[in-house]
């Protein structure tokens, strides 16, 4: 079959809507059977093509991947009935958690606990049962206590291309994510 970057360009666009989470560049133009090159190139066709205001979707990149998702000026109304429902509603305590994870990675338990001021043993069971956080190691210290950092689900969950892409912090709630006796 031959391809016209029409073709690849909607070629590529099925496959985004026939998936349920970002793909990153090289298995989508695995999936679509072209060429790297080709991929990308179709994919920049399909921004151009979204970014008029007559489109309702936009190329999301989510965790090093990409996915057709509503634009984010639409994303307000239509959360309620399309988003996560309420079983995936984190509250304010979850919330107050994945934030230091997010802002401080990697954490240990202990360090959550001195920045929150409260046990963190439930939150963080209930954030790795959500798959928005994760173990990532082990902190050089005395008892080896596991360093916890946020996920690919966590990005997906918040609409974000990278870690980098989290609202910056003013002074004050900068000051609140740190720890005097972190190192």
């Amino acid at each position: 079959m031959e391809f016209s970057w029409e073709r690849e360009a909607a070629l590529i666009e099925a496959v985004l809507w026939l998936e349920a989470d970002p793909l990153d560049e090289a298995v989508l133009a695995r999936i679509a059977g072209l060429s790297k090159d080709a991929a990308a190139e179709a994919l920049r066709k399909l921004e151009e093509r979204y970014s008029q205001a007559d489109s309702g979707v936009e190329l999301s990149r989510i965790g090093g991947g990409v996915m057709i998702a509503p634009k984010k000026e639409y994303w307000e109304t239509l959360k309620e009935r399309y988003g996560k429902k309420n079983e995936s509603r984190l509250s304010k305590a979850a919330l107050e958690t994945l934030s230091i994870i997010a802002y401080s990675q990697p954490i240990t338990r202990s360090e959550i606990e001195a920045i929150r001021g409260v046990q963190a043993d439930t939150m963080i069971r209930l954030l790795l049962d959500k798959h928005l956080i994760r173990e990532t190691g082990k902190k050089e210290a005395p008892g080896r206590p596991v360093l916890y950092g946020t996920t690919r689900e966590f990005l997906q969950f918040f609409r974000l291309e990278s870690i980098a892409d989290l609202p910056k912090l003013h002074e004050r709630e900068r000051e609140r994510f740190e720890l005097s006796e972190r190192e």
